[in-house]
């Protein structure tokens, strides 16, 4: 199974969370993602890092996708841990 680019998880991230400031950093192995959403308000970490899965989640089972990292904040959470 190929990897998927940073580009393709970027396009499924921006789907899934319009408006986002999205960052994605891999390898073909492992990725880190950092994605910043108004969406993720009132939201657990949980259930956060869940609907970025979800957006993932074939990537992930074909194995096209390895390791992720995640940190999922809102706009206001971003700028308090600056």
């Amino acid at each position: 199974m190929e990897a998927i680019s940073n580009e393709d998880i970027q396009n499924r991230l921006s789907t899934r969370f319009p408006g986002a400031w999205i960052e994605v950093n891999g390898d073909g192995y492992k990725y880190r993602v950092t994605v910043i959403s108004k969406l993720f308000a009132g939201m657990s970490k949980v259930k956060r890092h869940q609907n970025i899965y979800a957006a993932l989640n074939d990537a992930i089972a074909s194995g096209a996708l390895h390791a992720l990292s995640i940190q999922a904040l809102t706009p206001e959470e971003n700028e308090t841990e600056r």
